[in-house]
């Protein structure tokens, strides 16, 4: 993990301060319980909080059950996780496998003290290790904050694309 307070990605010194004892690391089925918590704190801070309804179970087992489809890293201080990064792997007709960053979460109590850095420096490294095209994320146009950090490692925010989707009971409607 680099801890000099380097960016990986542009080698531009990027402001951290310290929380002690801080230590990332590849999440748990253990976890679940508190990485849920995490969700819904997001959905409460995206003001969308009607919109999560997957249970634990149904997460535990996306993430650790005989067919995972995502991995997470945690940031956890004394005994305390207060963030987490959870992804999976995308695949582009144009540009092959990328990572695919579902969340960056860090917790109010813990946000603009380089937990977020950390957690996004070892999602750049694990990409590298994996040896994916790149990385791919959505951001709310509202949510300065993020748009702020993210420009800070020069990635490109794009616009001109609006999400479409299916919800579980459209999928079964039809």
């Amino acid at each position: 993990m680099d801890n000099n307070n380097i960016s990986a990605h542009t080698g531009q010194k990027l402001p951290l301060q310290e929380v002690d004892g801080l230590t990332i690391r590849t999440a748990t089925k253990e976890d679940c319980p508190r990485l849920m918590e995490l969700v819904n704190e997001l959905a409460l801070f995206e003001k969308a909080p009607e919109e999560v309804t997957v249970t634990l179970q149904e997460f535990e087992d996306a993430g650790f059950g005989p067919k995972p489809v995502w991995k997470a890293f945690v940031a956890e201080t004394n005994g305390l996780i207060v963030g987490f990064a959870v992804y999976y792997i995308r695949y582009s007709t144009w540009k092959g496998c990328r990572m695919y960053l579902e969340d960056l979460i860090v917790t109010e109590d813990y946000r603009g003290k380089g937990v977020g850095k950390l957690l996004f420096d070892r999602l750049i490294t694990e990409a590298k290790e994996l040896g994916f095209s790149g990385m791919v994320w959505q951001v709310l146009d509202w949510n300065e904050p993020a748009i702020n950090f993210y420009k800070k490692y020069e990635a490109s925010i794009e616009a001109g694309w609006l999400n479409a989707s299916l919800s579980r009971e459209q999928l079964f409607n039809y």
